[in-house]
């Protein structure tokens, strides 16, 4: 039978077997391979992206014009000291990129150090889990090239607070049920948060179609990305994580928007909520699905 397009309606959370599950980690592992290149362990980089980058980098795009106030950005990004109903969409969008990035370094600065190098990896989740945080560190790159978009050239990634990381930590070494779970459900509101984004950038970029453009171009590239670690993360789950991971949507995703307050500005927290808890690949555009890893069992048999 020929697989041809994901059906909608059939949620995320739908059984798959064992054996499906196992497969699906082998043609993940042959997809990353494939679409990523060689992973440069020294740099925590993939050959592919890496070229990819250089592209952005060699036809660099930068808005008409600056901020009208890039202080208020710059006293803002890292945490929000003025009322963010104060700030301009653009910079409170900006404001939001960095605060969202940003979260994402930790996690992943934390999970780099607590596995395997592909070397020393000896099981292929390891293998995997090694390609998909180097993955991450290439959006941290993409996402640096937004700001830069905008004239922000002075912007530094801040650790976040000690208590912040050791709690990511702990994440790592959560039991394997519970982290797969929690695991998915930080996926599934990553990617939520690129559908969101890709949905308002022509209002609040309007003025500026050729940065707009550029942001969207570079919220592409991640997107895809994440659209495979958002199916990966469901292949790890069995049917009990699966019924964790559905009741951890609402909680996580409030208590994650709660700590930046541009979100509810931007975005309709309990739309997005809601998007998630009934997820399927239906509902992702084509040109976001075009390239992206789907696990078998979501795809229709013909």
């Amino acid at each position: 039978m020929a697989l041809t397009a994901p059906p909608g309606g059939r949620s995320i959370f739908s059984p798959a077997t064992a054996r499906e599950r196992a497969e699906n980690f082998e043609h993940y592992w042959v997809y990353l391979r494939h679409r990523d290149g060689e992973l440069l362990e020294a740099e925590r980089a993939l050959a592919n992206k890496q070229r990819v980058l250089a592209r952005f980098q060699e036809h660099p795009v930068r808005s008409r014009r600056p901020l009208a106030a890039p202080e208020r950005f710059y006293r803002n990004y890292v945490t929000m000291r003025d009322d963010p109903r104060t700030l301009d969409r653009t910079t409170l969008l900006l404001t939001f990129l960095y605060k969202f990035a940003r979260h994402e370094w930790v996690g992943i600065s934390a999970a780099w150090d607590a596995t395997p190098t592909l070397a020393d990896s000896e099981h292929l989740t390891d293998k995997i889990s090694r390609y998909h945080l180097a993955e991450e560190f290439g959006h941290m790159r993409l996402f640096h090239e937004m700001l830069e978009t905008f004239h922000l050239d002075r912007v530094e990634w801040v650790p976040l607070p000690n208590w912040v990381k050791q709690a990511y930590g702990v994440f790592t070494r959560m039991p394997p049920a519970l982290m797969s779970s929690a695991a998915f459900v930080t996926e599934l509101m990553g990617f939520t948060v690129y559908l969101q984004l890709d949905k308002i950038l022509d209002e609040t970029l309007a003025d500026e179609p050729e940065a707009r453009e550029r942001v969207r171009g570079l919220l592409h590239e991640i997107a895809v990305d994440e659209l495979g670690h958002v199916g990966l993360r469901r292949n790890y789950m069995g049917p009990v994580g699966r019924r964790v991971a559905k009741r951890m949507v609402r909680p996580m995703f409030h208590a994650f928007f709660h700590s930046m307050p541009e979100a509810a500005l931007l975005f309709d927290i309990r739309r997005m909520v809601k998007d998630a808890e009934g997820f399927d690949y239906g509902m992702i555009p084509p040109e976001m699905l075009r390239g992206a890893w789907v696990p078998s069992y979501f795809w229709r048999r013909s």
